[in-house]
């Protein structure tokens, strides 16, 4: 039996015979030697089915992407957790302040605008992002600067096709984001926790990787609005404050941009952030991780992997690099 054989089926189709029907053909493969191939559709399926959405908001589906690296294996965090411990602080530092605040995000009408070393910049509203591309699920490893670590199905395109309609210049160097700064929006701007608006930046080797992604969903549903809303990037094999939320801007740009992270605390936090278990944050140790959902008594770390676990997929981004320096 080769995988294109197994019949494809949603996940509110997987009945208890259904999935045990699916394990069984699994195994066959397995036997086959035929499982390699279907490990991708496998995990797809088993997300579905163990990580639901909170079923409130909007559904926004996607097809499995094929996109190398694109659906872990590991088992998805709940919806509940994923959606209620985050870091966003224009709506507050506590984990549990943007679930609680951030209902006074409007995420429509939205625009963002695309400028810089581009041959053709322009302002683009929600409607057309959601259609620029076709829709893929990706299951991502999240991992955060403070040690702990999730699971997520997304929902989105690989932001490469929003760079290349408009089309970079020979000067473009770097991407710069710019996120929402809205103090009648977001409660958290009236501290000073950053200095705001929220910056992120990549190098554009990196934006244009596939597995960087535009998000415009997770669980198959549109973004709940703590967890950035309308549309984020995710990009999976660095620290999760790269992955920059609520975006309202993305310029291209010849010179690298200083991240807001960057800016605040130089020493702590580079440019590059790529996780790596070998150089540890300055207070603290990044070998391991706390994987949210994995909270009981005999609950044991994980080891961090390199880049996330996405390794053989970007490490080549930086062949040459002295990746302790450039941290």
């Amino acid at each position: 039996m080769d995988s294109k054989d197994l019949p494809l089926i949603s996940a509110a189709e997987i009945t208890p015979r259904a999935a045990y029907e699916e394990r069984r053909q699994w195994l066959r493969l397995m036997a086959s030697g035929a499982a390699g191939a279907a490990l991708a559709t496998w995990a797809g399926r088993e997300a579905m089915a163990q990580a639901p959405g909170g079923g409130k908001l909007a559904k926004l589906p996607g097809a499995r992407s094929a996109v190398a690296g694109s659906l872990v294996m590991d088992k998805p965090t709940s919806y509940q957790d994923a959606s209620t411990y985050n870091n966003f602080y224009e709506f507050g530092t506590d984990k549990a302040d943007p679930a609680r605040t951030a209902g006074t995000l409007k995420t429509r009408p939205w625009t963002v605008s695309v400028e810089g070393e581009v041959g053709k910049p322009g302002v683009f509203d929600l409607d057309s992002l959601l259609k620029l591309s076709p829709m893929e699920e990706r299951i991502y490893r999240l991992r955060c600067v403070e040690g702990w670590s999730m699971v997520i199905p997304w929902v989105g395109y690989s932001l490469a096709e929003l760079i290349k309609k408009v089309e970079p210049t020979s000067k473009a160097k770097f991407i710069e984001f710019t996120t929402l700064a809205d103090k009648a929006q977001m409660p958290g701007l009236r501290g000073g926790a950053l200095d705001w608006p929220y910056v992120e930046g990549l190098r554009i080797d990196e934006a244009m990787h596939p597995l960087a992604l535009l998000a415009f969903g997770m669980y198959g549903e549109v973004l709940p609005n703590q967890n950035g809303a309308p549309v984020r990037l995710v990009v999976p094999w660095k620290y999760g404050f790269k992955s920059a939320k609520s975006i309202v801007k993305i310029r291209l740009v010849e010179k690298q941009p200083t991240s807001s992270w960057t800016k605040a605390a130089q020493q702590e936090y580079g440019f590059y952030s790529n996780v790596n278990p070998q150089v540890d944050h300055p207070r603290w140790s990044q070998a391991s991780e706390r994987r949210i959902g994995e909270d009981g008594l005999f609950a044991k770390k994980r080891p961090t992997l390199m880049f996330n676990g996405y390794a053989d997929q970007v490490a080549s981004l930086y062949a040459g690099m002295d990746l302790k320096r450039n941290f």
